[in-house]
């Protein structure tokens, strides 16, 4: 009979790392998702929306989180909000906001602070001050104020913006502290 040899730590660790992965890779091939999540988590399928014709200079936002975070989950959550372009001519600005994230997300037009992006105080609800908003894209498949954008959701904004710059914001609940601003200029 050979003798056996000891198995190291490092390839119990490897095999473990394994099977980890392994049943992770198949719950997301059966389910469709990391696991049980809060019931506003959802996939960033797209819902259908028939957007209309928007007035303006375009920006198309998108709201995206990447990992499990939030509430029940790993904290902090990576989230963004992303324009392009984040630079447009003063007057007539559209926003057509897609949220591809696992939330729901809004976006919200405020004037930047003079200390600069991503400065707000967060007060205990987790939002901040949206006070002298100019202008809100949170409804499902339309345009202005609502009960948030879904994940793979559609909304949509027109506001008549003068040169200056603005903060794009989720003020959902700790989606601000969490990174979910930035900067449109208009000239």
């Amino acid at each position: 009979m050979a003798p056996t040899q000891p198995i190291s730590r490092a390839a119990l660790a490897a095999v473990f790392v394994a099977v980890v992965l392994a049943a992770a890779v198949s719950t997301f091939a059966i389910t469709g998702s990391t696991g049980p999540g809060p019931p506003w988590r959802g996939s960033a399928a797209d819902i259908p929306c028939n957007v209309p014709p928007l007035p303006g200079s375009l920006v198309d936002v998108t709201l995206a989180d990447y990992g499990s975070g939030m509430m029940g989950g790993t904290w902090p959550m990576m989230a963004t909000v992303q324009a392009q372009p984040q630079v447009v001519e003063a007057g007539t600005v559209s926003f057509l906001v897609r949220n591809r994230g696992q939330y729901v997300h809004e976006l919200t037009v405020l004037p930047t602070t003079s200390a600069g992006p991503g400065t707000r105080i967060t007060g205990p609800d987790g939002t901040v001050s949206e006070e002298g908003a100019l202008g809100h894209a949170e409804a499902s498949c339309g345009a202005g104020e609502g009960d948030g954008i879904p994940p793979g959701g559609t909304s949509w904004l027109t506001l008549d913006l003068p040169p200056g710059q603005y903060e794009l914001i989720c003020n959902e609940p700790w989606h601000y502290q969490a990174g979910m601003y930035q900067i449109l200029t208009t000239t």
